[in-house]
């Protein structure tokens, strides 16, 4: 996938490779293979707009000194591109350092007008479908803290592989069989046995927490002491069906509260059920990749990169969590996906060569599945550790942390640093209506926005179009700066798609929001009105009718790219805090 760059950096880029080209038909530059493009943010602004290292790249190919082949570049792209560019400087041992033309940027606000919320979305993933798989937790319990950033994470990524042109579909797995269906059967029925005041050993392995008493209870409420005539095995059954609706149930809920809707939610119980697992066994043993050993059934994983061979059946009989795993990831590729990709927790992180091997073992390249690992999270409330809920002296649930903080703030947390690094989350700062919460001062950013056209609203003024404003009044620094951020929108947008690292998004919105904030308490936007509160810088500064139009139309499109950033992250963007 190519990252597709804002309106300014293609513009650039497109001088830059006409200058390429120019070189190589007088013969100045060999060329034989174009380089790839990047264009970055010099260190420090006073080096320019943007900075290109690839006289560096050809050095060894034309056997040059990157100064002089950066020389030859810029002769070749100057003056036939003097109108884009202000000046291009050379920076030993090759950078070369483009300062666009202040008029130049003023083509990103129109272009922000035009697409709206299309604006840095692109299509360059059309016709790619990608299935996104999250969350997936067992239904043996209610979601914790760590389900909730995968399921963040998760989002995320499947937004923004929309938004760069994918098919996307949002799945999740149940895990609805085997041992941990068992335990959870065994653990329901061991407390009803209580309840009716027939107790039994409660499983060594089985669930502990205070909501599965709370299961019980309600089954009995349900049930009467009917269940404690039945056999055992049929009591524990009927418990664990019981137990697996109102759990499953309960995440659904969980998930809804938490703003999240998947497309599909796939039953592991069904591959069973529909002998899946018993066919990709036979597929693999076409392909001579399953032998048995000992009693047990081993799929050659090992032939693919894994450090050995994998046990899909053991010696009585019983199916690993592998098994599973490779009749539904062979389903997955049976249903048509071009890329399949699990958010899973950071310790499962020796799992993924066994499941590349499936990918490859089924006659796909193993980078057919990527794996978005996530890592622990810390709550802490004022800075010191919470452990435990108080509300169930257990583990701090998912839910617990919405009703908190709300759905908003818990994503935005989530997804504020790399998804493979701990993260420490701080409960009390969510909640603050302050520069210090990271969310307060995104969203506010918006809504303080959104105040002007209020205010504008009650003065009679109206926000001009961008094609009907005299957009060239705006030089002052910060006003250039805005719109350079903006333009940037674009690339970061596509770059986290790329990567799938979903937090650079939020990183972006934080830094648009602190340039917004700075514009605001220090430049006067419309011209005040006697006594009424307008919520503006009390800058004295005089403001012309031009400068008043071209500076709302600013403001609106960083509104824009503000709620579009905020969308793909499926965070809210009020109008009103």
């Amino acid at each position: 996938m190519s990252v597709t760059q804002g309106v300014i950096q293609e513009k650039v880029e497109s001088a830059l490779r006409q200058a390429l080209a120019d070189a190589k038909a007088k013969g100045l530059l060999k060329i034989e293979t174009c380089p790839g493009i990047t264009l970055d943010a010099p260190k420090r602004p006073e080096w320019g707009d943007l900075a290109n290292t690839v006289a560096m790249v050809l050095a060894t190919s034309e056997k040059m000194a990157p100064q002089d082949i950066a020389e030859i570049i810029v002769k070749n792209l100057l003056p036939a591109h003097d109108q884009l560019f202000e000046r291009v400087n050379i920076v030993k041992p090759g950078f070369i350092n483009f300062t666009v033309r202040p008029s130049v940027w003023l083509e990103v606000l129109r272009e922000i007008e035009r697409q709206e919320s299309a604006y840095g979305t692109t299509d360059v993933g059309i016709g790619k479908r990608v299935l996104v798989e999250y969350v997936s937790a067992n239904p043996t319990g209610p979601l914790h803290v760590g389900h909730g950033r995968g399921a963040a994470v998760g989002q995320a990524l499947a937004k923004l592989l929309k938004a760069v042109g994918h098919d996307v579909v949002n799945e999740y797995y149940i895990n609805d069989a085997g041992r941990q269906m068992k335990l959870l059967g065994a653990s329901v029925y061991a407390r009803y046995r209580e309840l009716v005041g027939q107790p039994i050993a409660f499983p060594e392995d089985g669930y502990h927490g205070s909501y599965i008493r709370a299961v019980a209870e309600r089954i009995h409420a349900a049930e009467g002491d009917r269940l404690a005539t039945l056999p055992p095995d049929q009591a524990e059954q009927r418990c664990r069906e019981l137990a697996y609706h109102e759990l499953l149930g309960l995440i659904r809920n969980d998930l809804h509260a938490f703003g999240m809707e998947f497309d599909s939610w796939f039953s592991e119980a069904s591959l069973i059920s529909s002998g899946a697992v018993e066919k990709a066994f036979a597929d693999l043993k076409s392909r001579d990749l399953l032998f048995e050993e000992d009693g047990a059934l081993w799929f050659r994983s090992s032939k693919f990169g894994d450090e050995k061979d994998r046990v899909v059946r053991k010696q009585d009989g019983e199916c690993t969590y592998l098994a599973s795993d490779i009749a539904y990831h062979r389903d997955k590729l049976q249903r048509g996906y071009d890329l399949l990709i699990d958010v899973w927790g950071a310790d499962h992180h020796g799992y993924i060569p066994r499941m590349q091997a499936v990918m490859q073992a089924y006659g796909h390249p193993k980078d057919r599945l990527q794996v978005v690992l996530v890592q622990l999270v810390k709550l802490l409330r004022g800075g010191a550790e919470v452990k435990m809920s108080k509300r169930t002296g257990e583990f701090v649930t998912m839910r617990e942390v919405i009703e908190e903080v709300g759905a908003d703030a818990a994503k935005f947390y989530f997804l504020m640093r790399d998804s493979k690094t701990q993260l420490d989350f701080d409960l009390e700062l969510a909640k603050q209506h302050s520069s210090d919460n990271p969310v307060y001062y995104v969203q506010y950013a918006h809504a303080r926005i959104c105040s002007l056209w209020r205010v504008a609203a009650a003065r009679g003024i109206v926000c001009p179009s961008a094609l009907e404003t005299d957009l060239t009044v705006l030089t002052d620094p910060d006003e250039l700066g805005l719109i350079r951020k903006l333009s940037a929108y674009p690339e970061v947008l596509q770059a986290s798609a790329v990567a799938f690292e979903p937090h650079r998004v939020t990183y972006y919105l934080q830094q648009l929001a602190a340039l917004m904030h700075t514009f605001y308490n220090k430049h006067r936007i419309m011209p005040p009105a006697g006594d009424q509160e307008s919520g503006e810088s009390p800058s004295t500064e005089a403001l012309s009718p031009k400068i008043t139009a071209a500076r709302l139309v600013l403001m609106r499109a960083v509104q824009q790219v503000l709620r579009n950033g905020l969308s793909v992250l499926g965070i809210s963007a009020p109008e009103q805090m």
